[in-house]
């Protein structure tokens, strides 16, 4: 099965764009990924890399399943980024797809 797809058994895939960019230290994706799981976000994909010095990460997660709303996850997710020194920002991916259209 497409990993995009619903698989029907539950509810529609809310896909949100998570970023994630601070200086580079030991932690940042552990961090983050413990924080979403711990709000039971699923993490649909994930690239990052490092650009002189800088961490730089995107995710594409599904909140569907997550007891918090977007709100909530936006505040939480900016309080963890304040704790391990980076700036996290989540948006709705229509929201995300309106603002980067040509």
């Amino acid at each position: 099965m497409n990993p995009w797809e619903n698989e029907g058994s539950g509810p529609e895939i809310q896909r949100v764009i998570v970023t994630v960019v601070g200086w580079d230290r030991v932690g940042i994706i552990a961090g983050v990924a413990n924080t979403l799981s711990m709000h039971n976000v699923n993490i649909l994909d994930i690239r990052q890399t490092i650009l002189q010095n800088y961490f730089t990460m995107i995710m594409i997660v599904d909140i569907s399943r997550s007891p918090v709303s977007l709100q909530e996850l936006q505040l939480i997710l900016r309080s963890k980024g304040e704790e391990i020194g980076v700036e996290i920002h989540a948006q709705h991916e229509d929201i995300f797809k309106y603002m980067h259209r040509i």
